[in-house]
């Protein structure tokens, strides 16, 4: 079975884990990374993480872009959205189909 992590600050991430998903909360890029190249080894297939960190370490994320799994998901945090994570949605669309269906080249 197939799991889920959220990463983020901690205020952020406790309301995932009444649902169910298992939490990871990180104070900063570093511990991020770490927390991501763990979930990695440990299979996990979807990984949410809030924008503010993932801005923090774009390079890591990056290494897993065009991997199947594990599909790593920028969330907002308890700061609110940035836009990053549609952003995150629709290079990885336009990688995909090779053009931006969802915003026409408007972002």
């Amino acid at each position: 079975m197939y799991k889920i992590g959220v990463i983020g600050g901690r205020e952020s991430v406790l309301g995932f884990k009444a649902v169910g998903l298992e939490v990871f909360a990180a104070g900063n890029g570093e511990e991020a990374e770490k927390i991501l190249r763990r979930l990695v080894k440990e299979d996990y297939a979807i990984i949410y993480i809030t924008e503010i960190l993932a801005r923090e370490i774009p390079e890591e994320i990056d290494k897993y872009k065009d991997s199947r799994l594990p599909a790593i998901i920028s969330i907002p945090g308890k700061e609110g959205a940035s836009g990053e994570g549609m952003r995150s949605v629709s290079k990885a669309v336009e990688r995909a189909v090779g053009a931006d269906i969802l915003f026409g080249g408007e972002k």
